[in-house]
């Protein structure tokens, strides 16, 4: 039999709850007397783990910066299943769009330490997409990456405005007309329209 899991530290019911709270009810909204009462501690107990809701806000963040890493698929295969992965989270019942624009959206630009992690994290994501585009010698792999990354955190917002998951779908068709363009094989499906939509222009 497996060990039991090891019990979690308060620092880390600190930092779950707080990742809990901040991404579905919103940063500004939630304050460090709600995340101490969910967990049922005092503010000086949360504050001798985090010394600031400023770092708690930063650690929420650093948590949620999860790195991808490549598979043995094939590249273009791995590129286009990030549409699928996006699909099935639009249909999450506690998907609130990308918690990295969320924050900046709440918190402005002028907070550095927010908009350096999250710039961090929508580079490492364009960077992945430049190097899968590389292994499939894509000839301007940065141009496409910077196209994908936009076509995912536009089908991100289109979810998030009309809660339909199938934005995801039509992002993936986009790519699909893209990576064509640029001589990936993308299999035989390239040109067919998706169910109750029309096909992209060509």
């Amino acid at each position: 039999m497996a060990p039991p899991p090891a019990p979690q530290t308060m620092k880390e019911r600190i930092l779950q709850t707080a990742d809990k709270l901040f991404y579905l009810q919103g940063i500004r909204a939630i304050g460090v007397d709600t995340i101490a009462a969910e967990i049922g501690i005092s503010k000086r107990t949360l504050y001798n783990h985090f010394p600031s809701k400023d770092a708690l806000i930063a650690a929420y963040l650093e948590r949620r910066f999860v790195s991808v890493h490549p598979s043995d698929k094939p590249p273009a295969e791995q590129i286009l299943a990030t549409f699928d992965s996006l699909e099935r989270r639009f249909a999450a019942k506690d998907f609130r769009g990308c918690p990295f624009v969320n924050a900046v959206a709440e918190l402005g630009p002028s907070d550095r330490a927010v908009k350096k992690i999250a710039i961090a994290f929508k580079e490492s994501r364009r960077l992945w997409f430049r190097d899968r585009l590389t292994e499939l010698a894509v000839a301007d792999a940065e141009a496409l990456a910077t196209q994908l990354v936009l076509l995912v955190d536009g089908s991100i917002a289109q979810d998030l405005v009309r809660d339909d998951p199938a934005m995801a779908r039509a992002a993936k068709e986009a790519a699909k007309v893209l990576l064509r363009n640029a001589g990936v094989d993308v299999g035989g499906d390239a040109k067919k329209p998706m169910k109750g939509h029309k096909s992209a222009p060509q």
